[in-house]
């Protein structure tokens, strides 16, 4: 499998289509604000059929999950499963896309520092399944550098 992953504003599946709203961007923050991941992965022929379990990742700049919560800080993750047939007039050959929106609401992120979302396939990460971004310092952080 291949996948291609982007950071959006927000994001949908309609239709078997990726739509994406204030997409491409690396740099948030520093105030928490909505933001979604946008996913495609490619399917090989030799890959389809069976169902597939995916599950995203929020790591930080060492590889550890990122928490969030004030009573019980929990990781950032989410999971799911997908599963693809054989697609009737397709070339032979051809990969099969499956789409996958993913939306968050304002996460608490600290200020100043790089993330990544990492993407687990079947126990494994894809080529392409790794999408960093950072946040920018908080104000009062700007003014001491000064």
């Amino acid at each position: 499998m291949k996948v291609t992953m982007l950071l959006a504003d927000s994001a949908q599946v309609a239709d078997g289509k990726l739509y994406i709203l204030g997409g491409g961007w690396s740099v948030t923050g520093p105030d928490p604000a909505p933001s979604a991941v946008g996913i495609k992965i490619e399917v090989e022929r030799h890959e389809i059929g069976g169902v597939h379990h995916w599950e995203l990742f929020l790591e930080d700049a060492d590889g550890r999950p990122v928490l969030v919560g004030d009573d019980v800080p929990q990781p950032v993750e989410v999971r799911g499963e997908f599963s693809v047939g054989e697609p009737e007039g397709v070339p032979e050959g051809t990969p099969v896309d499956v789409p996958i929106a993913i939306n968050f609401g304002p996460l608490p992120l600290k200020t100043g520092e790089r993330f990544t979302w990492r993407l687990v396939i079947d126990g494994e990460t894809p080529q392409g399944a790794l999408v960093a971004f950072g946040t920018r310092p908080a104000l009062e952080e700007e003014l001491k550098d000064l």
